[in-house]
């Protein structure tokens, strides 16, 4: 019989089509925001990383001592430090570890030594790397340094750079440091339980009754995320503190502590949980509820059975959101913490209370592993997440309840109470004169140019941070998301930059503007020109809020059709043109949500450019943090209060000017 099948043809090479210019372009585009967040996060966390791992002991063994007798004349007898040390027991082992700066004076080692007297004294380094400093003239080498009594008493020791593990030993082996994270997660999950809770009904309330004044509501919720997370605790201490209005409620208990952390922390993170409960209760399929009502399930079993379940996402989402943001956060534990350490406050008393920066760095790793896994495991939780609205749903309406509604809207009412109260209490407290002796009502607090913390000029410093991180941040991020997003092929590193842009939530701001300090304060980095400029305050600002602003970009980009690229392409036309005039304005809503959202956070932010400001560039959340410092707590309250004003006026104007804009850009829509 004859095979008459085709013969099989040997496979012949793969080949790969040309890169246009347009694909050149876009690759390189993506290739240079990645590399803005490899320099501005990526190799600023592996310094930080890197300076944890180093330690500074001071080694005595490798210095040695003559002494003259009082003619000035040596008898050649040599004295090792170390030696000296056993023998008077001058310093404990404990005493030799020091940081990167640290210094050992080396009069205690000689208990008859006397600045008046005629002896003199050498003293060399017994190898090449030894460092010692007379006054502030550093000497190394290994020659005889021969000096009198006077000029010896101000010899300081370096320590001995090594590599290893042994900061987080001694972390973890002092109690006093390692009981933050026991403290650092209790406060943590405690807060995350009530706000969840609390945002969990004021969410059902909006999305699943009739009551009245929803709109109103919904906007005071929102009130917190326009001020920083210092005020609520400057609040706190007028209503609790030792001299505060309503301290007899406290039955004795202290506000200074977790006790106000927990209040304070339900308070700036309840707009946050809120949102997200909301939206996931917003999204609900009426067809579920019908069932239960024809099987004559009871409103309680239809809640845990229908309700619950539905919006279980939203609720391990605001969890984990809320942990991430108590567990960083450094402003109200600083102000209402008391003697209450969190790992937040240790990074800051670290290396400005202690110039440690090398404990600051463990500190700040430690932080930065809960932080990664809450983050880890919600974007884990998101994954997993399946549509539960399909076009066969049907939007579900809540039927009017005169009881419920009655009940749920007298919740609402103690909620927004909760959250006013703590603004109109701060607004008190920024008018009065003294508290609690004269209260008669004058606008002395806003004299910040006769206080601490910079002045009016921190104020019009933290206007010019908003509106730079806005600009900056809205092109960066958005072109950054239209590039991963919309290119064609280059998969491996489309993953990569997406790893890259979400990395930035994960990370705390007190840990990435330490890192800051490491990485673009040193003489070597090319980039040390920015450090202490309001280029790295923009910098660090844009890096620290990238991903939220990224996923909005790529969430707006997500709903365009991939065929504007194929048509522009059949066409001929440049991808640049088809990005600003289809692009740009169909996605002009999102664009313009980024922009406030970076103004507000920077106008809010103090944990990520506490480290970064200089006397020039003091900014008015860091000077609500000075004053509250110095004892000025009303001054502090009435900066406090002109940033929320600041960022409520942004919201309206960004609100008129979206109306005006979107008019013009998506008329379409209502075609």
């Amino acid at each position: 019989m004859t095979d008459t099948s085709p013969t099989q043809m040997p496979a012949g090479p793969v080949i790969k089509g040309k890169l246009s210019r347009d694909d050149v372009l876009m690759r390189g585009g993506m290739i240079v925001i990645a590399l803005y967040l490899i320099v501005t996060l990526v190799m600023p966390l592996y310094v930080m990383f890197s300076k944890s791992l180093s330690t500074y002991t001071f080694q005595l063994s490798q210095y040695e001592f003559q002494v003259s007798d009082e003619d000035g004349t040596f008898d050649g007898t040599i004295l090792n430090a170390a030696d000296l040390n056993a023998q008077v027991q001058a310093y404990e082992p404990s005493d030799l570890n020091a940081g990167s700066d640290g210094r050992l004076a080396v009069t205690p080692l000689f208990p008859e030594f006397s600045f008046r007297s005629p002896v003199r004294y050498q003293l060399r380094n017994t190898v090449a790397d030894g460092r010692f400093l007379v006054g502030s003239t550093l000497t190394e080498g290994t020659e005889w340094v021969e000096l009198d009594s006077n000029t010896f008493r101000r010899v300081q020791l370096r320590p001995v750079q090594a590599r290893g593990i042994d900061n987080f030993v001694n972390y973890f082996s002092t109690p006093a440091l390692s009981n933050s994270i026991k403290n650092s997660l209790m406060i943590a999950v405690f807060s995350t339980i009530v706000t969840v809770a609390l945002a969990f009904g004021f969410a059902y309330a909006l999305n699943r009754t009739c009551m009245r004044f929803k709109g109103a509501f919904r906007l005071i919720a929102m009130m917190p995320i326009l001020v920083p997370s210092l005020l609520p605790g400057i609040a706190l201490v007028y209503l609790f503190g030792n001299q505060g209005m309503l301290k007899e409620l406290l039955f004795g208990a202290s506000i200074y502590g977790p006790i106000g952390i927990v209040v304070g922390s339900v308070f700036f993170t309840f707009p946050h949980a809120f949102l997200i409960i909301s939206t996931a209760l917003a999204i609900s399929d009426a067809r579920l509820y019908e069932a239960a009502t024809t099987l004559r399930a009871s409103p309680w079993r239809t809640f845990w059975t229908v309700t619950i379940p539905g919006a279980r996402y939203g609720l391990i989402s605001a969890a984990f959101v809320v942990f991430n943001l108590v567990i960083t956060d450094f402003g109200l534990p600083k102000v209402i913490g008391g003697q209450f350490n969190v790992l937040a406050v240790d990074i800051y008393k670290q290396v400005i209370g202690q110039q440690n920066f090398e404990m600051g760095a463990v500190v700040s790793v430690v932080l930065v592993v809960p932080a990664i896994f809450a983050f880890a495991i919600d974007r884990l939780v998101q994954s997993k997440q399946v549509a539960s609205l399909s076009a066969r749903s049907v939007p579900y309406q809540p039927s009017p309840n005169k009881n419920v509604d009655r009940a749920f809207f007298g919740y609402c009412t103690l909620i927004a109470v909760f959250i006013v109260g703590i603004l109109a209490v701060c607004q008190f407290a920024a008018l009065i004169k003294f508290w609690p002796y004269d209260l008669s009502l004058s606008l002395k607090n806003y004299q910040f140019n006769k206080m601490d913390g910079g002045g009016w000029t921190a104020y019009y410093n933290s206007i010019k941070l908003g509106l730079l991180t806005a600009v900056i941040g809205t092109a960066v991020v958005f072109f950054g998301a239209y590039l991963v997003e919309k290119s064609g092929g280059f998969k491996t590193g489309r993953a990569i930059f997406q790893m890259f842009a979400m990395l930035p939530m994960a990370i705390p701001g007190m840990v990435l503007g330490l890192a800051y300090i490491f990485f673009f304060n040193n003489p070597d980095n090319p980039l040390n020109g920015i450090y202490g400029t309001m280029a790295i305050l923009v910098i660090c600002t844009v890096t620290h809020f990238y991903t939220v602003s990224h996923l909005t970009a790529v969430t707006a980009l997500k709903q365009m059709d991939g065929e504007f690229e194929s048509v522009s392409a059949s066409l001929k036309q440049p991808t640049m043109k088809l990005f600003t005039r289809v692009t740009v304005p169909v996605c002009m809503p999102s664009i313009l949500d980024i922009s406030i959202y970076l103004f507000v956070n920077a106008m809010t932010t103090v944990s990520a450019v506490v480290f970064l400001y200089s006397p020039t560039t003091a900014l008015a959340s860091i000077a609500v943090l000075n004053m509250d410092d110095a004892g000025d707590i009303a001054p502090a309250a009435a900066m406090g209060m002109m940033i929320f004003y600041t960022n409520a006026g942004a919201r309206i104007i960004h609100m008129i000017l979206s109306r005006g804009v979107l008019k013009r850009t998506q008329a379409w829509r209502a075609r």
